[in-house]
Protein backbone atom coordinates (compact mmCIF):
# COMPACT_ATOMS: atom_id res chain seq x y z
CA UNK A 1 0.00 0.00 0.00
CA UNK A 2 1.24 3.50 -0.88
CA UNK A 3 2.34 5.72 1.98
CA UNK A 4 2.24 9.45 2.57
CA UNK A 5 5.43 11.01 1.21
CA UNK A 6 8.01 12.53 3.58
CA UNK A 7 10.69 14.88 2.26
CA UNK A 8 13.49 13.30 4.31
CA UNK A 9 12.76 9.85 2.81
CA UNK A 10 13.26 10.78 -0.84
CA UNK A 11 13.80 14.42 -1.70
CA UNK A 12 14.65 13.54 -5.34
CA UNK A 13 11.01 12.63 -5.94
CA UNK A 14 9.79 16.02 -4.73
CA UNK A 15 9.52 19.26 -6.70
CA UNK A 16 9.86 22.75 -5.33
CA UNK A 17 9.06 26.42 -5.74
CA UNK A 18 11.00 29.31 -4.21
CA UNK A 19 8.87 30.70 -1.38
CA UNK A 20 10.01 32.19 1.92
CA UNK A 21 8.13 31.36 5.12
CA UNK A 22 7.44 35.07 5.54
CA UNK A 23 5.32 34.74 2.37
CA UNK A 24 3.60 31.48 3.31
CA UNK A 25 3.31 29.41 6.47
CA UNK A 26 1.52 26.17 5.74
CA UNK A 27 0.61 25.36 9.35
CA UNK A 28 -1.29 28.65 9.65
CA UNK A 29 -2.72 29.08 6.16
CA UNK A 30 -4.06 25.53 5.80
CA UNK A 31 -5.49 25.25 9.33
CA UNK A 32 -7.10 28.65 9.96
CA UNK A 33 -10.58 27.80 8.70
CA UNK A 34 -10.54 28.91 5.09
CA UNK A 35 -10.20 25.34 3.78
CA UNK A 36 -11.20 22.06 5.43
CA UNK A 37 -9.48 19.25 3.51
CA UNK A 38 -5.82 19.46 4.54
CA UNK A 39 -4.37 17.17 7.23
CA UNK A 40 -0.91 17.12 8.81
CA UNK A 41 0.18 13.58 7.84
CA UNK A 42 3.74 13.89 9.21
CA UNK A 43 5.45 16.65 11.14
CA UNK A 44 5.28 19.76 8.94
CA UNK A 45 3.78 17.77 6.03
CA UNK A 46 0.25 18.58 4.84
CA UNK A 47 -1.77 16.34 2.53
CA UNK A 48 -4.88 17.44 0.63
CA UNK A 49 -6.56 17.72 -2.75
CA UNK A 50 -6.14 20.45 -5.37
CA UNK A 51 -7.58 20.18 -8.86
CA UNK A 52 -8.36 16.46 -8.74
CA UNK A 53 -4.84 15.60 -7.54
CA UNK A 54 -3.62 14.53 -4.11
CA UNK A 55 -0.67 16.56 -2.84
CA UNK A 56 1.67 16.55 0.14
CA UNK A 57 3.25 19.90 0.90
CA UNK A 58 6.06 20.88 3.24
CA UNK A 59 8.51 23.76 3.43
CA UNK A 60 11.98 24.80 4.43
CA UNK A 61 12.98 28.37 5.22
CA UNK A 62 12.92 29.61 1.62
CA UNK A 63 11.38 26.74 -0.38
CA UNK A 64 7.91 25.23 -0.81
CA UNK A 65 8.19 21.49 -1.53
CA UNK A 66 5.41 19.43 -3.09
CA UNK A 67 4.76 15.81 -3.95
CA UNK A 68 1.89 14.85 -6.28
CA UNK A 69 0.54 11.30 -6.17
CA UNK A 70 -0.24 9.78 -9.56
CA UNK A 71 -1.76 6.55 -10.86
CA UNK A 72 0.61 4.64 -13.12
CA UNK A 73 -1.20 2.04 -15.23
CA UNK A 74 0.68 -0.12 -17.70
CA UNK A 75 3.78 2.05 -17.89
CA UNK A 76 7.29 0.64 -17.62
CA UNK A 77 8.16 -3.08 -17.43
CA UNK A 78 10.10 -5.29 -19.82
CA UNK A 79 8.09 -4.28 -22.89
CA UNK A 80 8.63 -0.52 -22.56
CA UNK A 81 10.23 0.90 -25.66
CA UNK A 82 12.61 3.86 -25.85
CA UNK A 83 9.87 5.89 -27.57
CA UNK A 84 7.35 5.24 -24.80
CA UNK A 85 9.92 6.15 -22.14
CA UNK A 86 10.69 9.38 -23.99
CA UNK A 87 6.95 10.13 -24.22
CA UNK A 88 6.59 9.54 -20.48
CA UNK A 89 9.49 11.93 -19.82
CA UNK A 90 7.86 14.68 -21.93
CA UNK A 91 4.51 14.02 -20.22
CA UNK A 92 6.13 14.18 -16.78
CA UNK A 93 7.80 17.48 -17.68
CA UNK A 94 4.48 18.89 -18.88
CA UNK A 95 2.70 17.73 -15.72
CA UNK A 96 5.43 19.30 -13.62
CA UNK A 97 4.87 22.71 -15.23
CA UNK A 98 1.09 22.40 -14.92
CA UNK A 99 1.32 21.41 -11.25
CA UNK A 100 3.72 24.23 -10.41
CA UNK A 101 1.30 26.72 -11.96
CA UNK A 102 -1.62 25.14 -10.08
CA UNK A 103 0.25 25.63 -6.82
CA UNK A 104 1.19 29.25 -7.63
CA UNK A 105 -2.47 29.95 -8.42
CA UNK A 106 -3.81 28.15 -5.34
CA UNK A 107 -1.58 30.13 -2.97
CA UNK A 108 -1.72 33.30 -5.11
CA UNK A 109 2.06 33.54 -4.93
CA UNK A 110 2.07 36.53 -7.28
CA UNK A 111 0.81 38.62 -4.34
CA UNK A 112 3.75 39.95 -2.31
CA UNK A 113 2.49 39.32 1.20
CA UNK A 114 5.46 40.91 2.94
CA UNK A 115 4.71 44.25 1.27
CA UNK A 116 1.06 44.05 2.32
CA UNK A 117 2.02 43.26 5.93
CA UNK A 118 4.19 46.39 5.98
CA UNK A 119 1.34 48.55 4.65
CA UNK A 120 -1.19 47.15 7.13
CA UNK A 121 1.26 47.44 10.03
CA UNK A 122 2.00 51.07 9.21
CA UNK A 123 -1.73 51.87 9.21
CA UNK A 124 -2.68 49.75 12.23
CA UNK A 125 -0.55 49.29 15.36
CA UNK A 126 -2.68 46.39 16.62
CA UNK A 127 -2.22 44.52 13.34
CA UNK A 128 1.54 45.13 13.58
CA UNK A 129 1.65 43.51 17.02
CA UNK A 130 -0.28 40.42 15.86
CA UNK A 131 1.42 40.10 12.49
CA UNK A 132 4.89 39.95 14.04
CA UNK A 133 3.81 36.53 15.37
CA UNK A 134 1.44 35.39 12.63
CA UNK A 135 3.52 35.91 9.50
CA UNK A 136 2.79 34.17 6.21
CA UNK A 137 -1.01 33.88 6.46
CA UNK A 138 -2.20 33.91 2.85
CA UNK A 139 -5.62 33.79 1.24
CA UNK A 140 -6.11 30.71 -0.91
CA UNK A 141 -7.72 30.79 -4.36
CA UNK A 142 -9.91 27.72 -4.08
CA UNK A 143 -12.18 25.97 -6.52
CA UNK A 144 -15.52 27.87 -6.31
CA UNK A 145 -17.68 24.73 -6.05
CA UNK A 146 -15.61 23.29 -3.20
CA UNK A 147 -15.44 26.63 -1.40
CA UNK A 148 -19.17 27.42 -1.67
CA UNK A 149 -20.46 24.02 -0.58
CA UNK A 150 -17.87 23.69 2.19
CA UNK A 151 -18.97 27.01 3.64
CA UNK A 152 -22.65 26.08 3.48
CA UNK A 153 -21.61 23.40 6.02
CA UNK A 154 -20.19 26.05 8.40
CA UNK A 155 -23.56 27.32 9.65
CA UNK A 156 -23.63 27.05 13.49
CA UNK A 157 -20.56 24.85 13.38
CA UNK A 158 -16.89 24.70 14.42
CA UNK A 159 -13.78 23.89 12.37
CA UNK A 160 -13.15 20.30 13.47
CA UNK A 161 -16.79 19.29 12.89
CA UNK A 162 -16.87 21.06 9.52
CA UNK A 163 -13.77 19.12 8.48
CA UNK A 164 -15.52 15.85 9.27
CA UNK A 165 -18.65 16.85 7.35
CA UNK A 166 -16.71 17.96 4.27
CA UNK A 167 -14.70 14.74 4.32
CA UNK A 168 -17.87 12.63 4.52
CA UNK A 169 -19.35 14.67 1.68
CA UNK A 170 -16.35 13.87 -0.52
CA UNK A 171 -16.21 10.19 0.40
CA UNK A 172 -19.93 9.79 -0.29
CA UNK A 173 -20.31 11.79 -3.51
CA UNK A 174 -16.78 12.45 -4.84
CA UNK A 175 -14.66 10.36 -7.20
CA UNK A 176 -11.91 8.27 -5.50
CA UNK A 177 -8.37 9.46 -6.21
CA UNK A 178 -5.97 7.28 -4.21
CA UNK A 179 -5.36 5.55 -0.89
CA UNK A 180 -2.39 6.34 1.36
CA UNK A 181 -1.70 4.62 4.66
CA UNK A 182 -5.30 3.34 4.79
CA UNK A 183 -6.67 6.84 4.18
CA UNK A 184 -8.84 7.22 1.08
CA UNK A 185 -8.74 10.51 -0.83
CA UNK A 186 -11.64 11.66 -3.00
CA UNK A 187 -12.22 14.58 -5.30
CA UNK A 188 -14.82 17.15 -4.30
CA UNK A 189 -18.29 16.26 -5.65
CA UNK A 190 -19.51 17.78 -8.91
CA UNK A 191 -22.57 20.01 -9.07
CA UNK A 192 -24.48 17.18 -10.74
CA UNK A 193 -23.64 14.78 -7.91
CA UNK A 194 -24.68 17.35 -5.30
CA UNK A 195 -27.94 18.19 -7.10
CA UNK A 196 -29.20 14.59 -7.28
CA UNK A 197 -32.66 14.18 -5.73
CA UNK A 198 -31.49 11.53 -3.26
CA UNK A 199 -28.62 13.59 -1.85
CA UNK A 200 -30.57 15.32 0.92
CA UNK A 201 -31.67 12.06 2.53
CA UNK A 202 -28.19 10.52 2.23
CA UNK A 203 -26.55 13.53 3.85
CA UNK A 204 -29.12 13.71 6.65
CA UNK A 205 -28.22 10.11 7.46
CA UNK A 206 -24.58 11.27 7.68
CA UNK A 207 -25.37 13.95 10.27
CA UNK A 208 -25.65 17.06 8.06
CA UNK A 209 -29.04 18.04 9.51
CA UNK A 210 -30.77 21.00 7.86
CA UNK A 211 -27.61 21.74 5.84
CA UNK A 212 -28.33 18.66 3.69
CA UNK A 213 -31.28 20.44 2.07
CA UNK A 214 -29.26 23.62 1.48
CA UNK A 215 -26.48 21.67 -0.25
CA UNK A 216 -28.80 19.80 -2.60
CA UNK A 217 -31.07 22.77 -3.36
CA UNK A 218 -28.19 25.20 -4.00
CA UNK A 219 -26.56 22.78 -6.46
CA UNK A 220 -29.88 22.22 -8.24
CA UNK A 221 -30.62 25.95 -8.41
CA UNK A 222 -27.20 26.70 -9.91
CA UNK A 223 -27.61 24.04 -12.61
CA UNK A 224 -31.27 24.83 -13.39
CA UNK A 225 -30.99 28.62 -13.33
CA UNK A 226 -27.41 29.54 -14.19
CA UNK A 227 -25.42 26.61 -15.57
CA UNK A 228 -22.24 24.84 -14.42
CA UNK A 229 -19.86 27.74 -15.22
CA UNK A 230 -21.80 30.37 -13.30
CA UNK A 231 -19.72 30.27 -10.12
CA UNK A 232 -16.40 30.67 -11.93
CA UNK A 233 -17.97 33.50 -13.96
CA UNK A 234 -18.60 35.47 -10.75
CA UNK A 235 -14.86 36.12 -10.65
CA UNK A 236 -15.43 38.62 -13.45
CA UNK A 237 -18.17 40.73 -11.84
CA UNK A 238 -17.89 43.41 -9.11
CA UNK A 239 -17.75 42.35 -5.48
CA UNK A 240 -21.22 43.48 -4.37
CA UNK A 241 -22.85 41.98 -7.45
CA UNK A 242 -21.14 38.64 -6.83
CA UNK A 243 -22.14 38.68 -3.16
CA UNK A 244 -25.77 39.47 -3.91
CA UNK A 245 -25.87 36.73 -6.54
CA UNK A 246 -24.57 34.17 -4.04
CA UNK A 247 -27.13 35.23 -1.45
CA UNK A 248 -29.95 34.05 -3.71
CA UNK A 249 -28.85 30.45 -2.99
CA UNK A 250 -30.43 28.43 -0.15
CA UNK A 251 -28.27 28.44 2.97
CA UNK A 252 -26.07 31.34 1.82
CA UNK A 253 -26.20 34.43 4.00
CA UNK A 254 -23.98 37.50 3.95
CA UNK A 255 -21.11 35.96 5.91
CA UNK A 256 -20.93 32.79 3.77
CA UNK A 257 -21.23 34.87 0.59
CA UNK A 258 -18.33 37.07 1.75
CA UNK A 259 -16.20 34.00 2.54
CA UNK A 260 -16.80 32.66 -0.97
CA UNK A 261 -16.10 36.06 -2.55
CA UNK A 262 -12.81 36.37 -0.67
CA UNK A 263 -11.55 32.79 -0.81
CA UNK A 264 -12.27 31.79 -4.39
CA UNK A 265 -13.77 34.67 -6.41
CA UNK A 266 -10.87 37.17 -6.26
CA UNK A 267 -12.74 39.77 -4.16
CA UNK A 268 -9.87 40.82 -1.90
CA UNK A 269 -11.92 43.59 -0.31
CA UNK A 270 -14.55 41.19 1.06
CA UNK A 271 -14.45 41.06 4.88
CA UNK A 272 -16.50 38.14 6.26
CA UNK A 273 -18.07 39.28 9.54
CA UNK A 274 -19.34 36.79 12.11
CA UNK A 275 -19.69 37.15 15.87
CA UNK A 276 -15.98 36.31 16.20
CA UNK A 277 -14.88 39.19 13.92
CA UNK A 278 -17.46 41.48 15.53
CA UNK A 279 -15.85 40.70 18.89
CA UNK A 280 -12.38 41.52 17.50
CA UNK A 281 -13.69 44.87 16.22
CA UNK A 282 -15.17 45.81 19.60
CA UNK A 283 -12.38 44.42 21.77
CA UNK A 284 -9.27 45.42 19.82
CA UNK A 285 -10.49 48.45 17.81
CA UNK A 286 -13.00 49.91 20.30
CA UNK A 287 -15.64 49.71 17.59
CA UNK A 288 -18.84 51.25 19.01
CA UNK A 289 -20.90 52.23 15.97
CA UNK A 290 -23.30 49.33 16.62
CA UNK A 291 -24.84 51.33 19.50
CA UNK A 292 -24.94 48.33 21.80
CA UNK A 293 -26.60 46.09 19.20
CA UNK A 294 -26.90 42.51 20.53
CA UNK A 295 -27.35 40.69 17.21
CA UNK A 296 -25.28 40.81 14.03
CA UNK A 297 -27.57 42.72 11.66
CA UNK A 298 -26.95 43.51 7.99
CA UNK A 299 -26.11 47.09 8.98
CA UNK A 300 -23.53 45.99 11.56
CA UNK A 301 -22.04 43.60 9.00
CA UNK A 302 -21.72 46.38 6.41
CA UNK A 303 -20.41 48.96 8.90
CA UNK A 304 -17.69 46.66 10.26
CA UNK A 305 -16.68 45.65 6.73
CA UNK A 306 -16.46 49.32 5.71
CA UNK A 307 -14.50 50.12 8.89
CA UNK A 308 -11.82 47.54 8.06
CA UNK A 309 -11.78 48.37 4.34
CA UNK A 310 -11.08 52.01 5.20
CA UNK A 311 -8.33 50.96 7.64
CA UNK A 312 -6.58 48.29 5.53
CA UNK A 313 -7.37 49.17 1.91
CA UNK A 314 -8.13 46.97 -1.13
CA UNK A 315 -6.73 43.76 0.41
CA UNK A 316 -8.74 44.19 3.63
CA UNK A 317 -10.02 40.61 3.45
CA UNK A 318 -6.45 39.28 3.55
CA UNK A 319 -5.61 41.41 6.59
CA UNK A 320 -8.79 40.25 8.32
CA UNK A 321 -7.68 36.62 7.88
CA UNK A 322 -4.44 37.33 9.79
CA UNK A 323 -6.34 38.65 12.82
CA UNK A 324 -8.88 35.84 12.56
CA UNK A 325 -6.06 33.30 12.56
CA UNK A 326 -4.35 35.03 15.48
CA UNK A 327 -7.54 34.82 17.54
CA UNK A 328 -8.10 31.06 17.13
CA UNK A 329 -7.60 29.03 20.31
CA UNK A 330 -5.51 26.42 18.50
CA UNK A 331 -2.78 29.00 17.86
CA UNK A 332 -2.66 30.68 21.27
CA UNK A 333 0.55 28.84 22.14
CA UNK A 334 2.33 31.08 19.60
CA UNK A 335 1.22 34.14 21.57
CA UNK A 336 2.24 32.59 24.86
CA UNK A 337 5.72 31.83 23.51
CA UNK A 338 6.17 35.53 22.76
CA UNK A 339 4.54 36.75 25.95
CA UNK A 340 1.53 38.17 24.13
CA UNK A 341 -1.51 36.94 26.03
CA UNK A 342 -4.89 36.45 24.44
CA UNK A 343 -7.08 39.43 25.36
CA UNK A 344 -10.31 38.52 27.13
CA UNK A 345 -13.53 38.84 25.19
CA UNK A 346 -16.71 40.35 26.65
CA UNK A 347 -18.09 37.03 27.91
CA UNK A 348 -14.84 36.14 29.67
CA UNK A 349 -14.62 39.60 31.24
CA UNK A 350 -18.25 39.33 32.34
CA UNK A 351 -17.64 35.92 33.90
CA UNK A 352 -14.50 37.22 35.61
CA UNK A 353 -16.37 40.26 37.01
CA UNK A 354 -19.21 38.04 38.17
CA UNK A 355 -16.71 35.72 39.87
CA UNK A 356 -15.01 38.65 41.63
CA UNK A 357 -18.37 40.03 42.75
CA UNK A 358 -19.39 36.64 44.20
CA UNK A 359 -16.01 36.35 45.95
CA UNK A 360 -16.41 39.83 47.49
CA UNK A 361 -19.92 38.99 48.68
CA UNK A 362 -18.68 35.71 50.15
CA UNK A 363 -15.77 37.43 51.95
CA UNK A 364 -18.11 40.11 53.30
CA UNK A 365 -20.50 37.45 54.54
CA UNK A 366 -17.65 35.60 56.26
CA UNK A 367 -16.49 38.81 57.95
CA UNK A 368 -19.97 39.42 59.31
CA UNK A 369 -20.16 35.88 60.60
CA UNK A 370 -16.77 35.96 62.35
CA UNK A 371 -17.48 38.62 65.04
CA UNK A 372 -20.74 36.88 65.90
CA UNK A 373 -18.91 33.61 66.30
CA UNK A 374 -16.33 35.19 68.59
CA UNK A 375 -19.08 36.78 70.73
CA UNK A 376 -20.76 33.40 71.04
CA UNK A 377 -17.49 31.81 72.20
CA UNK A 378 -16.96 34.53 74.82
CA UNK A 379 -20.52 34.13 76.03
CA UNK A 380 -20.04 30.39 76.46
CA UNK A 381 -16.81 30.97 78.37
CA UNK A 382 -18.57 33.48 80.62
CA UNK A 383 -21.36 31.00 81.38
CA UNK A 384 -18.81 28.29 82.24
CA UNK A 385 -16.96 30.72 84.56
CA UNK A 386 -20.19 31.60 86.36
CA UNK A 387 -20.95 27.91 86.85
CA UNK A 388 -17.55 27.33 88.42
Amino acid sequence: MAKHAVLSSGAKLWRSLPCAKSELRLELTLACGQTFRWRETAEGHWTGVIGGRVWTLTQTEDTLWYYVYTHQSGAGGENSSEDSLRAESVSASHHSEVEAEMLRDYFQLHVKLGDLYKEWGAADSHFKKISDIFTGVRMLRQDPIECLFSFICTSNNHISRIQGMVERLCQTLGSPLCQLDQTSYHDFPTLSALADSGVEERLRDLGFGYRARFLQQSAKQILDTHGPQWLVGLRNVPYLEARDSLRTLPGVGTKVADCVCLMCLDKCEAVPVDTHVWQIAKRDYKYTSDNGQKTLTEKVHKDIGDFFRKLWGPYAGWAHSVLFCGDLKKFQNLKEMTGLKQPKNEEERERECKGLKMKREFDLHQKKKKPKSERQKKAKMFVKTEEV
